[in-house]
Formats: C-alpha cells, structure tokens, sequence
C-alpha cells in the first residue's frame, strides 16, 4: 500500500524524502559538534587551560530547552487528536520558551565575561562561546521554524492534512535534535571542567 505526501509517492515503510533529508542533515551537525567537542579535549590535554565554574545560567537554560521540547511534543500530540486549543497554546510556549533559551544563552554569556572568561583570553573560554553559539544559531533556525509553524496555526483554519502533518513532524525533529544536542553540550561542558 502506497500514498501520496506532498506529491511524492512513499511506500508503507519508507521514510519520507523530507524526513530523511533533515536526518541527514542532523547528522552532518552531530559529526560538526563531536569534532568541535574532540578538538576541546585535545586542546584541554595540551595545558595551558583556565579552569572555572559554567554559570548556573546554562543549566538553567537546560531545563527551559528541555521545557520547550515537552510543550512542542504536547502540541503535535493536541493537533493529532484535533484539539485546537492546546495545539494552539502549547505550541505558542514552545515558541516561548525557545525565546526565552536564546535571551538566556546570551545572559550566560554575559556571565562568563563577569567572572573574566572572554572570548579570547583562553581557549578554554573560546571553546565554550564558539560551541554554545554554534548550539544557539541552530536553535535560531529551530526557532524560526516554530515561528512558521505559530503563524499556520493562528492564521489558516485548523485542519490536520498531511502536508501540516509532515511540516509539523520536521519541526518537532529539529526541535528534539538541537534540545538534545544542548542536553549532550551541557554535560559535556560540565564534566570538563
């Protein structure tokens, strides 16, 4: 059995072109940040490294993307089963809260900069802004399509069709992806140092 999603013809048990293209493309990110993440114990093994605390502020951001991630996945669940409301309102707090991570990253950084790591003073700080910023502009680009995803919802009549649904997948994807990815980088930056 065969149908047809956004003019393209997928067999039962095949991924759809879109899927597998942003899984792809996932993957390129994960081979980017397991060589940045090398290159930092490598980098870390070779001395001259100055040690300190990752402001509290990153982990609370954690527990905001993770927020975010949880009220996305609440929202596709409400537009499957056809309710609207909470469709419409938790996807406006994973929008929200997606916000909020990118405010609070860059209050993080600020933080790093008050107790005297720069961005240039040691590679160890370097190390953590050019990561963590690489982290935030894939989370803008998440955030950008949740923001594409807040206009389809408060502007097109509610309709579960099966472009929306797709469209609605890729997002939620994505939007896993980089909250996990933050959940490895935070861990990460907490054990090294």
């Amino acid at each position: 059995m065969e149908m047809t999603l956004d003019n393209t013809t997928v067999g039962r048990n095949r991924i759809h072109p879109k899927k597998f293209a942003l899984l792809l493309a996932c993957a390129s990110i994960v081979m980017m940040f397991a060589g940045l993440t090398s290159a930092y114990m490598v980098r870390h093994a070779a001395g001259n490294w100055l040690e300190f605390q990752l402001p509290i502020l990153f982990g609370i951001n954690t527990v905001i993307i993770l927020g975010s991630s949880l009220a996305l996945h609440a929202a596709y669940r409400g537009f499957m089963r056809g309710q609207e409301k909470p469709y419409k309102g938790l996807l406006l707090a994973a929008f929200g809260l997606g916000m909020a991570f990118l405010v609070m990253q860059y209050v993080g950084w600020l933080k790093l900069q008050e107790i005297g790591v720069e961005l240039n003073t040691n590679p160890s700080g370097s190390f953590v802004y050019v990561i963590s910023g690489i982290h935030a502009a894939h989370v803008l680009g998440g955030v950008a399509a949740l923001a594409v995803a807040v206009m389809h919802a408060f502007t097109l009549p509610f309709k579960k069709t099966a472009v929306r649904k797709l469209r609605f997948e890729l997002t939620l994807i994505y939007w896993h992806f980089v909250d996990l990815l933050w959940v490895y980088l935070y861990i990460f930056f907490v054990t090294q140092h």
